[in-house]
C-alpha cells in the first residue's frame, strides 16, 4: 500500500509517500510560492509515485464541505494568489485517486491519535504555533468540523496586563493569532523567538495568552490530550510556563489527576516530532482509501 501525503503549510510544503503503519518512506519539501508554480511541483513528485490514495492537510481556511460548489478550495487566505484557489480539484485532473482533505492542524491532530501523543485516546486538540496559529480537534474518534472547520487561532484572548501591542492579525487585529503566532512575537519584540533569550519576558506573556486558549478549550472540548507543535514551541521553555498558568487559570475545577497531577504528561509536544503534519496527511489518505473500499 502506496499512500501519497502532503502537508501545504503556508511557508512549506512538504510531499512524502508512506503506508498503512505510518512509515514515511520518501519526502521532499519546497517554499509555498504561487499556487501554480507550487502545485505543479507537488504534480511532478507524485507523477511517477503510482499512489493508492493521497491526504492533503492545508493551511486554510479551506473549503471541507462535501457538496460544496468550492468543496477543495482554499478561501479567505491573505497568501497571494491562493485566495479562492481549487487546490483538491487541480490534482484530481492529475490522479484518479481517493483523497483526504482536511486542515493542516486537523491532520496533525489526527496523526497524533492514530500514531503518536494521542494513539489509544478518543480525543486531542492540536495546536500549532509558527507563522499563524491553527488548532486541530479531535472528538470522539473523529475529526470536528461543522459550519465550516475550527478556527481557534483567531479566538480573542483577554490582554496581558504589561502588553501594550497591537496586534497584527489582518482581519482581527489583536485576536491569539495576531498576538502569539511567531511574526506576532517579532513584531513586538523586533527580534524572532529563537532570537530572544529563554528568560526573555516574551516568554511569559506568550505563555499567558497561549494558556487562556488552552483553558478554554478544556472546558469546552474536556480533550484527553493537549499538543503543542509549530516552530515556536521549539521554545521548550514555554512548556512549564503554559502548564503553570493553565493549572492557575483552571484553580483546581477540573477534577483530573491528569491535570492536577500529571499536567507534564498532558500537555506535551507531538509525539511524531516534525513529521505530524505529514504523518497526518499520510492517516487522511489510509482514511480515504479504506472508505473507498
Amino acid at each position: 500500500m502506496r499512500i501519497g501525503a502532503i502537508e501545504a503549510g503556508g511557508t512549506k510544503f512538504v510531499c512524502g509517500i508512506g503506508n498503512e503503519r505510518g512509515e514515511i518512506r520518501d519526502s521532499i519539501s519546497f517554499a509555498t510560492e504561487h499556487p501554480e508554480i507550487t502545485l505543479d511541483k507537488v504534480i511532478s513528485y507524485f507523477k511517477d509515485k503510482q499512489v493508492d490514495a493521497i491526504g492533503i492537510g492545508s493551511f486554510g481556511p479551506i473549503d471541507i464541505r462535501h457538496g460544496s460548489p468550492t468543496y477543495g478550495y482554499v478561501t479567505t487566505t491573505p497568501k497571494p494568489g491562493w485566495e479562492n484557489y481549487d487546490f483538491l480539484g487541480t490534482l484530481r485532473r492529475e490522479f484518479d485517486v481517493p483523497y483526504g482533505w482536511d486542515t493542516d492542524v486537523n491532520a496533525a491532530a489526527f496523526g497524533e491519535a492514530t500514531w503518536g501523543a494521542a494513539k489509544g485516546l478518543s480525543s486531542c486538540l492540536y495546536y500549532t504555533i509558527g507563522t499563524g496559529i491553527g488548532i486541530g480537534v479531535y472528538s470522539e474518534g473523529k475529526l470536528v468540523h461543522g459550519l465550516v472547520h475550527p478556527e481557534g487561532g483567531h479566538v480573542l484572548p483577554r490582554r496581558h496586563p504589561n502588553d501594550d501591542f497591537a496586534g497584527i492579525c489582518p482581519y482581527h487585529g489583536d485576536c491569539l493569532e495576531g498576538m502569539a503566532a511567531g511574526p506576532a512575537i517579532e513584531a513586538r519584540w523586533t527580534l524572532k523567538g529563537h532570537e530572544l533569550p529563554v528568560d526573555h519576558p516574551a516568554w511569559e506573556i506568550e505563555a499567558f495568552y497561549l494558556a487562556q486558549s488552552i483553558t478554554g478549550a478544556i472546558l469546552l472540548n474536556s480533550p484527553e490530550k493537549v499538543i503543542l507543535g509549530g516552530g515556536v514551541m521549539q521554545q521548550s521553555q514555554l512548556f512549564p510556563l503554559i502548564r503553570d498558568a493553565v493549572k492557575e487559570n483552571l484553580n483546581g475545577y477540573v477534577s483530573a489527576s491528569e491535570i492536577l497531577d500529571h499536567i507534564d504528561e498532558y500537555i506535551v509536544p507531538p509525539g511524531l516530532g516534525q513529521q505530524a503534519g505529514l504523518c497526518g496527511a499520510l492517516a487522511l489518505g489510509l482514511a480515504a482509501l479504506r472508505t473507498t473500499k
